[in-house]
């Protein structure tokens, strides 16, 4: 397997020119770098105006390998070829090298840019790449392929310490300037003061630097910040709709210790299921009932000693049973949602207060009171079912649980849902009997003591509710509450469709005047599938259901309708009016298309089997639906299509972003493209 690396943009503030002059004194060996014994100029090239000029070295390193290793390999040390093209007038270095040592067993790429930052010329930005393939080596392909990642980790992390230890040299030398390249330019290094201090740095909106991630998401390992890089660039290219923030991509590389496949697939599948629930949008949206309000006994009450939000729940006071019956199970789950969000939004602000990165919060939990009514078999099931949807899609989000006062019966209920809960989640529980958290290592340790709740023997007022019991008088009946539940969970604008091998799932839409646009917005969940449009000027039969059970498909919730009958002709009965568009497994697709006739059009997806050979070398998403257990035969889209009627359309694609279009305001909102061509767009 190919291991890759990327490196954040590195900055040094200094001019290209002071840098490059601090760079040559790495050569030809360097005692900043004992593993580079030495190196050798194999061939140079100087263009006549001397903008340009290009190095090729032969450099040997001697790497921290067991002397077993290197007697099997039969060499001291490792040789690799560099080189080296300086672009003084573009103000560039570019740097590519290669393993010569056991090139036919090992393949060994990296390529370096040194390029003057994009928003300050007075600064210098370092870039990074490389991949590591090992074909054969003797059986020891894993152990070294962990000397090689050890060693090339070490390296990327010295590497600004080396250049800004030479940039000190220089200046104490009295080099604190380097004139630019000029046509006439023969001064290589003239001494002078060093200029002004340069503005801040903005933030980079397409690469991050790694003094942002410093600051803002934490001390990362070089392969660490790879892992983010990479799995950013890819949601770039391949997830049109609107990018989760650093942090959020951050935290599932994290609960899968940074494994890039893990990561991704368990990523796309939130950003699935956040999609299908406008979850982006909860907290403008949800309004809890007033029964909540009243009785849901939880609440965010300042921050803990780290600086994390702190979120307080009276578990032991909660109606669990006269919740669930007031409110249904669903209504709970959206309730805790929403606190998840707005848990994440604090830790942005906390972020920004305190200077250091807080990227999670701290939730101590009161039991006192909590009894066998608790364990009512419903309540129980409510509980599994947040704690399954919040591990599925809030990972790394809780820094510490504090439980107070676990009375006897806790055991029980800790046997029901630690199952449900990861084991690295459960490495952060602290749990207290009696009056244990008054002691040594108590609650002091975690929170200051002038914010201690009076409930639990401090002095600071807290306005999470006190609970009691629900009254009876607001119970539903079991059918009110599965109404509601249902209602609750199907506000989504998107429909899902299963599409089958030979059963494509297609949708009709009439267009009564022309000149209207088809608007759709879908993402390709699982497989890979083919979009069609055709025009139809009769009207289909009526849907006619793909019979499941041939699939082995027996969920209620599939649909799958065909429209085109078997007996219709391409080019007589129907005609196709788009080309063939094949999307892949976990893209986004929007685009329009403005109708030229009236009459009946027919959106087509249609299962595609996609070759063998990609045009991309991006690693594919196995499954983004963790929950969806199918054939291999079977794919599946989620959709939303809207049509504009001519007169709002107006006779100009500027009205696409108009506030009369609910399908405009989602795409303004996912930050995707609606630009359009003068008859139709599909954009990915």
């Amino acid at each position: 397997m190919v291991q890759k690396y990327q490196s954040p943009v590195r900055v040094y503030k200094h001019p290209f020119e002071l840098v490059m002059a601090a760079y040559e004194r790495r050569f030809p060996t360097c005692h900043l770098i004992p593993m580079f014994v030495a190196s050798d100029i194999v061939e140079e090239e100087k263009s006549e105006d001397g903008s340009t000029h290009k190095v090729e070295r032969r450099c040997a390193l001697d790497v921290d390998a067991p002397r077993l290793l290197k007697r099997i390999a039969g060499v001291d040390y490792i040789y690799f070829i560099q080189k080296n093209t300086l672009n003084r007038k573009e103000r560039t270095l570019q740097i590519e090298s290669h393993n010569e040592t056991f090139s036919n067993r090992i393949i060994v790429h990296e390529t370096c840019c040194y390029s003057v930052h994009p928003e300050n010329e007075d600064w210098t930005c370092f870039e990074q790449t490389a991949s590591l393939d090992i074909k054969s080596f003797f059986g020891f392909e894993s152990t070294v392929e962990k000397i090689a990642m050890k060693q090339y980790a070490g390296s990327i992390k010295k590497g600004k310490e080396i250049i800004e230890f030479y940039l000190k040299e220089l200046e104490n030398e009295g080099v604190t300037h380097v004139p630019r390249w000029t046509p006439s330019s023969t001064s290589l290094a003239l001494p002078n003061s060093l200029s002004a201090s340069p503005p801040a740095l903005p933030k980079h909106t397409n690469k991050l630097d790694a003094d942002y991630i410093k600051r803002y998401l934490g001390d990362l390992t070089p392969l660490q910040e790879s892992c983010l890089i990479r799995l950013r660039k890819w949601l770039q290219e391949t997830h049109k709709g609107k990018i989760p923030k650093d942090e959020h991509i951050l935290r599932f590389l994290r609960a899968r210790d940074f494994n890039m496949d893990k990561a991704r697939e368990f990523l796309c599948q939130s950003l699935t299921w956040r999609k299908q629930h406008q979850v982006d949008y909860l907290l403008e949206t949800w309004n809890p009932p007033q029964v909540l309000q009243d009785y849901y006994t939880g609440g965010w009450h300042h921050h803990d000693r780290d600086g994390r939000p702190l979120y307080i729940l009276r578990l032991g006071q909660m109606d669990t049973k006269g919740l669930v019956r007031a409110l249904g199970e669903e209504s709970l789950l959206r309730h805790v949602l929403s606190i998840n969000e707005e848990g994440l939004r604090r830790c942005e602000e906390n972020t920004k207060v305190f200077g250091r990165p807080i990227s999670c919060w701290t939730c101590l939990v009161d039991l006192e009171g909590l009894n066998m009514r608790h364990l009512w078999r419903p309540g129980v099931k409510a509980l599994l079912r947040i704690i399954e949807v919040v591990e599925a899609n809030y990972p790394e989000t809780l820094g510490r649980l504090l439980i107070l006062r676990a009375p006897r019966v806790f055991p029980v209920l800790w046997t029901l849902v630690s199952p449900f809960i990861d084991e690295n989640t459960r490495k952060k529980f602290l749990i207290y009997a009696g009056n244990d958290y008054q002691g040594p290592g108590g609650l002091v340790d975690y929170i200051n003591k002038e914010i201690i709740p009076d409930f639990l023997g401090g002095e600071c007022m807290c306005e999470v509710p006190e609970g009691g019991l629900v009254p009876k008088s607001m119970y539903r009946t079991p059918e009110e509450l599965e109404n509601e539940d249902v209602r609750l969970w199907t506000e989504t604008i998107y429909q899902s469709a299963s599409v089958f091998k030979g059963s494509p799932h297609e949708l009709v839409i009439e267009i009564i005047d022309a000149a209207s646009v088809i608007t759709w917005d879908f993402d390709v969940c699982k497989g890979d599938i083919v979009f069609n449009i055709y025009h139809s000027k009769r009207a289909p039969q009526p849907p006619r259901k793909d019979p499941l059970g041939a699939h082995g498909i027996t969920s209620p919730g599939v649909n799958n309708v065909q429209l085109i009958e078997k007996s219709w002709t391409l080019g007589q009965d129907y005609s196709m009016v788009e080309s063939p568009l094949s999307c892949k497994e976990g893209e986004s697709v929007q685009g329009s298309h403005i109708t030229r006739w009236p009459g009946f059009y027919i959106l087509q997806w249609r299962f595609h089997n996609m070759p063998a050979c990609s045009a991309t070398n991006l690693p594919r998403v196995d499954d983004v639906l963790a929950t969806l257990q199918v054939s291999s035969h079977k794919c599946k889209v989620m959709f939303y299509t809207e049509v504009l009627g001519s007169e709002d359309f107006r006779g100009s694609m500027t009205s696409l972003e108009s506030s009369h279009s609910g399908f405009s305001q989602l795409s303004a909102a996912t930050t995707s493209s609606n630009h359009s061509q003068s008859s139709s767009m599909i954009s990915r």
